[in-house]
Formats: C-alpha cells, sequence, structure tokens
C-alpha cells in the first residue's frame, strides 16, 4: 500500500530540495516514490505544480516510437513519428498519473507567497532512514495516511533542529 505525506514549507525552495533529497533515497533503494511534486503559489496567486515527471513529455516518446515503428510498416516513418508524437502528446497530458492535481491544488490553496508544499506518494519507505534523512527540515506534516504515531515521529524529525536552534 502506497502512502502520502504533504508537508508545507516556510520557503519557496525548500519543498524542492527535500524532494531532491528523497530522490537520492530512491537511488539507495530506502524509499520508492511513485509520485513526488512541489506546490507553490505564484505572485499572481495561482497555484503551480512541479511534477517529477512530465505524462505530456513521457507521451510524445512513447508516442514517437509506436509512431515510427508503424510508419515503417506502412513505408512512411516520418509521418508516423509526427503522428506518433503528437497523439502521444495529448493522451499524456490528458492522463493524470500519480496524486490528483485537483487535491494538490486544493490543498495548496492555503499556502501564502513564499511557502511551498511537497506531495509525496511512496509506495516503500524505510521510516527510520527516512526520518534520519529530513531531521531539522523544517516544515509541518498538514496530510498524511502514516499512523498517528509516525506522523508525529515525522512532524519531530521535520521540527528537531529548528527546536536545538530555538527557532519557532
Amino acid at each position: 500500500m502506497s502512502e502520502l505525506i504533504v508537508v508545507t514549507y516556510d520557503d519557496v525552495y525548500k519543498a524542492e530540495e527535500v524532494r531532491l533529497k528523497l530522490l537520492k533515497m530512491q537511488k539507495e533503494y530506502l524509499v520508492e516514490l511513485e509520485d513526488a511534486v512541489v506546490a507553490y503559489k505564484d505572485k499572481d496567486g495561482k497555484i503551480k505544480l512541479r511534477q517529477m515527471y512530465s505524462p505530456t513529455a513521457i507521451g510524445a516518446v512513447s508516442g514517437g516510437f509506436w509512431g515510427i515503428l508503424i510508419g515503417l510498416l506502412f513505408l512512411n516513418p516520418l509521418m508516423g513519428l509526427v503522428v506518433g508524437s503528437a497523439s502521444g502528446a495529448v493522451a499524456g497530458a490528458l492522463s493524470d498519473i500519480g496524486i490528483n492535481d485537483d487535491f494538490m491544488k486544493e490543498l495548496s490553496a492555503n499556502l501564502e507567497e513564499g511557502q511551498s508544499a511537497l506531495f509525496v506518494l511512496a509506495r516503500k519507505i524505510v521510516l527510520d532512514k527516512l526520518l534520519d534523512e529530513l531531521k531539522g527540515t523544517g516544515g509541518k506534516v498538514i496530510h498524511t495516511s502514516l499512523s498517528h504515531k509516525d506522523e508525529k515521529k515525522l512532524q519531530e524529525a521535520l521540527e528537531a533542529v529548528r527546536a536545538e536552534n530555538g527557532d519557532t
């Protein structure tokens, strides 16, 4: 079962920094991410989402491959590439993989300018290693599917260094 964790930060770039730590942990097989999205509010008050994967780009590449293959069968690979890439890009743009965009925008609506949120959907987490890596990064857990005990551990780890430095 996947775990969903949403943490807000008082810095626009902090959520991206933590996401990079999670990607590093994924390379070390300490966490298996399905999706990790950074959300922030721009100057116009619109919620912006920085996705980990671009469904449009993935669809275009996949569609291009299949387009060339089909184009080779009909002796027109260039036309197949163009049609395949275009249809793949459209299909990718219309598909929503990972965390629901509407859910992320709804939770991010309360962000103020200069704040960010990190949405993490993970299949597997080595919780002790995750807590060590996130210790003192700040942030506030606003939504999670973790148990109450694990959620409390996570929040304590996020606040650990701030409490030691006297920041609140």
